[in-house]
């Protein structure tokens, strides 16, 4: 139930939708009202959320501060504490995180005759992967080409994208689509099998395959099962604290704390793939996030370290439809799809101001000015701002019962709360969604350090400044797969015993930086877990027991 002042602005939203079926569609912006818009609205632009770093490969680089104080920090592991000389372990590729990226890249790779292990901090699927909605993007239809894929890639990200990390995307999406059917993904499909598509925002044409509103929940179920199937080993609750180095500075492994009994243990690998997806539980300028409970940039942190570049990390994308009431929920993603099957979006006085499938970063700012710059938003009880998505609007273009058809889980998230979308819209504000940078990578998921490689969310350079929905799935799928391929090939080659002098070399090297930059040894790094407790109720992280001292 909406409270009276939310239920007046109901009513104008409902006193205007007839009009709004018939109104002309909103025209997309053009370059100049859109640059003007970002650069107006959008978080990325205001200059005091950040700072240039001090230390490391991206000295002098500019990123927000709260990336910068994991990234300029003083490590939390104490060298005593890890057996670096006998390993509890000896494998062709390590794996560290269990989401859409690990856990393709496993596979991939145990496929190439691999050794395999895959350490993730929490459980198998705890990840983005398991959260994502709308779909995922292949161009595979009559009237669409990996071509047009990779011009609507390039355009959602401001042709700022590393061309070649955008061409890997495109070309290999329609294998993935026909890998994850071959595995047993259940999409969305017309009687007769032939896959149903929608568009998603900056998109040219309808190339978003989904399975419901539940697409990446679908995706990692399928996957999980896949690993269980294939007897691949993991090690859950492991949190990976640093990466081990050889005489080089190559990546020969890393150092780990289990979480459960506080064991402090060494795996020693020809390759490593660091696939520990973003950072959205930073919180950055203080937004909401839709991330999972572990995405507090562990493998940006350890790939920094050891010297591996990172791109792109002054922008961060926010999703323009996070939950904005009720409170228990804020924050929480509201699928694109819901804009897709043709919600609109209103603001308090019932009007439409943007193009919904305008790119994330566009709509995100549309509504942003909406509530801040025009004074047009709606207001919460606890004075939160948000506009309208009119999902009532769904059922009226698609017929009866198609938010429940269309967006089943969405429909229950709302249900809870007494909030039923077939009949009465959702409040919605931007959330803090995506880390658009990452660790630069090459086309076959290769790091600037030798045997290292990333993929996945941790991974830079592919969306440019701002990322299309549906490319996120796919992403994670297209580089993790190629991280497997090129981590096993690599392995073959690699000896174990070749890597000597392995340790935290590199550590010494840059806690030299952070002493000649004074940073305050205080901060710590690699968070590891966000903390959500009042002050009052607040007690030290066992960094003591993780190998601080």
């Amino acid at each position: 139930m909406y409270p009276q002042n939310m239920q007046e602005s109901i009513k104008r939203l409902d006193a205007t939708r007839e009009a709004r079926i018939k109104q002309a569609k909103i025209p997309l912006l053009g370059p100049e009202p859109k640059k003007e818009l970002l650069h107006g609205f959008h978080p990325d632009y205001i200059q005091s959320s950040m700072r240039a770093l001090t230390v490391g490969p991206n000295k002098g680089d500019r990123t927000p501060h709260e990336i910068a104080d994991v990234l300029e920090a003083w490590p939390i592991v104490n060298p005593a504490k890890f057996d670096t000389e006998h390993p509890k372990f000896d494998v062709d590729v390590l794996i560290i995180g269990a989401g859409g990226a690990g856990v393709s890249a496993a596979l991939v790779a145990a496929a190439h005759g691999a050794k395999v292990l895959t350490v993730t901090k929490l459980r198998i699927g705890d990840a983005n992967t398991m959260m994502a909605q709308g779909g995922i993007q292949a161009a595979d239809k009559a009237n669409d080409s990996p071509e047009r894929h990779y011009l609507d890639v390039l355009g959602g990200g401001h042709f700022k994208n590393i061309p070649e990390l955008a061409r890997a995307l495109v070309s290999d999406a329609p294998g993935v689509i026909e890998w994850l059917e071959e595995l047993g993904v259940m999409f969305d499909k017309d009687p007769d099998g032939t896959m149903l598509t929608i568009h998603g925002g900056g998109t040219s044409r309808r190339r978003m395959h989904a399975a419901r509103d539940y697409t990446g929940a679908e995706i990692m179920r399928t996957l999980r099962d896949e690993f269980r199937n294939q007897n691949l080993e993991l090690i859950e609750y492991c949190v990976a604290v640093e990466l081990l180095t050889d005489e080089h500075g190559a990546c020969a492994g890393a150092a780990f704390v289990n979480l459960e009994t506080q064991e402090h243990f060494t795996v020693r690998a020809k390759t490593t793939i660091i696939a520990t997806g973003g950072c959205g539980r930073l919180h950055v300028q203080g937004f909401p996030c839709t991330n999972h409970y572990g995405a507090t940039a562990d493998g940006l942190v350890l790939a920094y370290r050891a010297g591996a570049k990172l791109a792109f990390i002054d922008t961060i994308q926010y999703h323009p439809t996070g939950a904005a009431y009720p409170e228990q929920i804020f924050g929480l993603l509201i699928t694109e799809k819901v804009r897709g099957v043709g919600a609109h979006l209103v603001n308090a006085e019932g009007n439409r101001f943007i193009y919904e499938l305008e790119s994330r970063d566009v709509t995100a700012s549309s509504i942003i000015r909406e509530c801040k710059g025009r004074g047009l938003g709606v207001v919460t009880p606890t004075g939160r701002l948000g506009v309208w998505l009119d999902t009532p609007l769904i059922e009226v273009l698609k017929g009866p019962g198609a938010v429940k058809k269309n967006l089943p889980a969405m429909y229950h998230q709302y249900e809870r709360f007494g909030i039923f979308m077939d009949k009465e819209p959702i409040l919605t504000y931007p959330t803090q969604h995506y880390q658009n940078g990452g660790i630069l990578i090459k086309d076959n998921s290769e790091t600037g350090v030798k045997n290292l490689y990333a993929a996945g969310e941790v991974a830079g350079g592919i969306h440019g400044r701002n990322r299309l929905m549906g490319n996120s799935l796919l992403d994670i799928l297209v580089f993790g797969r190629r991280a497997g391929i090129a981590a096993a090939e690599a392995a073959r080659s690699a000896v174990l015993s070749e890597a000597k002098d392995l340790g935290f070399n590199h550590v010494a090297a840059f806690e030299s930086e952070l002493k000649s930059a004074k940073v305050p040894v205080e901060r710590r790094s690699p968070m590891l877990l966000p903390e959500y407790r009042r002050d009052e109720f607040k007690t030290p992280f066992p960094f003591a027991a993780l190998g601080c001292e």
